[in-house]
C-alpha cells in the first residue's frame, strides 16, 4: 500500500462527533464537535466536510478507520455501521481501532490507558512489548499491578490514587484512529466490531441510523 495512501478515521464512542484524513504522516483536515445525541445525522455531513476541506473525494480513499470503543453503545453502533457501509460502497477496507488504541498511539511504552467508564468504574489497558488484554475494574482496585505513566480521560482520577505521571495523547483520536489504520492497511484484519466491556446501560436509542452511500 503506497505510504501517501489517503485515510479517513472516525468515531462517536463518546460525546462528540470526530473525523480526520490522513495521507501518510500528513493531517490534511480534522474536525471534531462535541455532541451528546445526534451523533447519527451528524456523522456523514462531517465526514463530506472533512473530505472537502483536505481536497479529497471519497473515491480517493484507500482505507476507513473507525474508531470500536469501548465507549456509548449508541455512539459505537453508528460509526461501525458508518464504515462497513462506506467499505461496501466505497470498495475499500474499514479497519476497527479501539479507544485504547488511539490513546497509546505514538506515545512512550509502557503505559496504562485508563478511560472512564462511570459509577466509579474504569476501563484499563496496558501496552507494554505487546498489548495486554483490556479490563473493566473498579477506580478502588486500580492500583493492584499499575506502576507506568497514565493517559486517557480518567487518567488525572487514577493518578491521585497512585502517584504515576500523565502523559497526554500524542494525536486528537479521529487523527489517531486515521494514522493507526493507514499503518494497517495490506495486512489481514477482520471486520469491525463494537468492543463492548460492559453490558449495556439502557435500551437502544431511537436515533436514525447513517445515511449509507448508494
Amino acid at each position: 500500500m503506497p505510504s501517501d495512501a489517503l485515510v479517513l478515521g472516525f468515531d462517536t464512542s463518546a460525546a462528540h462527533c470526530a473525523a480526520a484524513l490522513v495521507s501518510g504522516n500528513r493531517v490534511l483536515a480534522q474536525a471534531q464537535e462535541d455532541m451528546a445525541r445526534g451523533q447519527a445525522e451528524r456523522l456523514m455531513p462531517l465526514l463530506e466536510q472533512v473530505l472537502a476541506e483536505g481536497g479529497a473525494q471519497w473515491s480517493d480513499l484507500s482505507g476507513i478507520g473507525v474508531g470500536i470503543g469501548p465507549g456509548n453503545f449508541t455512539g459505537i453502533r453508528i460509526s461501525v455501521a458508518a464504515a462497513r457501509g462506506l467499505s461496501l460502497g466505497l470498495g475499500v477496507p474499514a479497519l476497527g481501532v479501539s479507544v485504547f488504541e488511539a490513546r497509546a498511539h505514538g506515545l512512550p511504552r509502557p503505559l496504562y490507558v485508563v478511560e472512564d467508564a462511570r459509577r466509579g468504574m474504569v476501563y484499563v489497558q496496558e501496552f507494554g512489548v505487546i498489548a495486554k488484554a483490556p479490563l473493566l475494574l473498579d477506580l478502588s482496585d486500580i492500583g493492584f499491578a499499575i506502576d507506568a505513566p497514565l493517559v486517557g480521560t480518567a487518567a488525572e482520577m487514577a493518578a491521585d490514587r497512585l502517584g504515576l505521571p500523565i502523559l497526554f495523547p500524542a494525536a486528537p483520536v479521529a487523527v489517531a484512529i486515521a494514522q493507526i489504520a493507514a499503518s494497517r492497511l495490506g495486512t489481514p484484519h477482520p471486520r469491525p466490531a463494537p468492543l463492548y466491556l460492559r453490558a449495556p446501560d439502557a435500551a437502544p436509542s431511537n436515533d436514525p441510523g447513517p445515511v449509507m452511500l448508494s
